[in-house]
């Protein structure tokens, strides 16, 4: 499964965690101006915003996880298993909608829209529809977070229609739908940051055996709803300095919170999920951040210092492997 989460100081970011039991060799992604989108149903886009994320690259084709683009708006796709819908190709079909495959919803957003409020716009005037970008990658089932340093929605594809939600959090996991996880928080009205005062009984004195005992309450499993909570809880209550190095690391503090480790979480007999990669990407710069399982130190991919009116996808293998830093050898 999977968490996304934004986070502001000086600038904006926006990252995800991709949590699964093996990997499709996805690679950090530069989709320059001028590389050619030929849209399943939309027509073509030949000149459009340029945009770094994370992909996995079929038959020269990007497919986006997560992105942001020139103009500070990023976007990423997460499991929703079960929920979404998606609509099917008919003989007739509303002329007033735009029709976009699953697969290309995240370049057909970013490489048009500025701002979450244009993509609320062209939302409202848009079918998604199920159709696979090939026989072996059949459609997946995802939800979406787009978000700028304005504001951030999320946009679920259901079987009673497209939603779009208001994301006042900034965080997003899996299952259930939106309005059930920000639901969920309502449990955890109590928690906070600070000690907590004793109001068990009156007759007793009680008193905190050690910090940190204001968020007693907080699920620490790897439940989708309960790395909502968790992310939300410490999203919201992180503070950093506005320096890139501060607000990178505090990111990764963020999303580290719910990190999956091999062996907790079994899927099918001898197969683990696993926190496959961590991104951060600085909206407002354009440069995407990346952790990986076995690297935890971060790498990053400057979208500024490639040639972005270039029509050739540029590509960066992720960095697997970490290296430990001796002090006496």
């Amino acid at each position: 499964m999977c968490t996304a989460a934004t986070y502001q100081t000086k600038d904006f970011y926006m990252g995800r965690t991709l949590d699964y039991e093996f990997s499709y060799g996805e690679e950090v992604t530069i989709t320059p101006r001028n590389y050619e989108f030929d849209f399943r149903y939309a027509g073509k886009a030949k000149i459009h915003y340029a945009l770094i994320g994370m992909a996995f690259v079929a038959g020269d084709y990007p497919l986006y996880y997560d992105a942001a683009n020139e103009k500070g708006l990023g976007m990423a796709g997460l499991n929703f298993v079960g929920n979404a819908a998606y609509a099917e190709e008919a003989a007739e079909t509303d002329k007033d909608l735009v029709q976009v495959a699953q697969y290309e919803f995240i370049p057909w957003i970013l490489t048009q829209c500025a701002s979450v409020a244009e993509a609320r716009r062209m939302l409202s005037n848009m079918e998604l529809m199920g159709t696979p970008f090939s026989e072996q990658l059949p459609t997946a089932q995802l939800h979406w977070m787009i978000a700028d340093r304005e504001e951030c929605i999320v946009v679920e594809s259901m079987k009673d229609g497209m939603h779009i939600y208001d994301n006042p959090v900034g965080v997003l996991t899996n299952n259930p739908p939106f309005p059930g996880q920000m639901f969920a928080l309502n449990n955890y009205a109590g928690v906070s940051r600070k000690q907590p005062e004793s109001t068990f009984a009156g007759v007793l004195e009680l008193d905190p055996y050690s910090r940190g005992m204001g968020g007693m309450g907080i699920p620490g499993d790897l439940s989708s709803q309960s790395r909502f909570v968790k992310v939300a809880f410490t999203k919201l209550n992180a503070i950093s300095g506005d320096g890139e190095n501060e607000s990178v690391s505090q990111f990764f503090h963020i999303l580290g919170s719910v990190d999956q480790q091999r062996g907790c979480c079994e899927v099918s007999e001898g197969a683990y999920e696993i926190t496959i990669y961590t991104s951060c990407c600085n909206t407002t710069k354009g440069i995407y951040y990346y952790t990986t399982y076995d690297n935890h130190q971060i790498t990053a991919v400057d979208m500024y210092a490639e040639n972005l009116d270039s029509d050739k996808l540029i590509r960066y293998p992720l960095i697997l492997n970490g290296e430990i830093r001796w002090h006496n050898k």
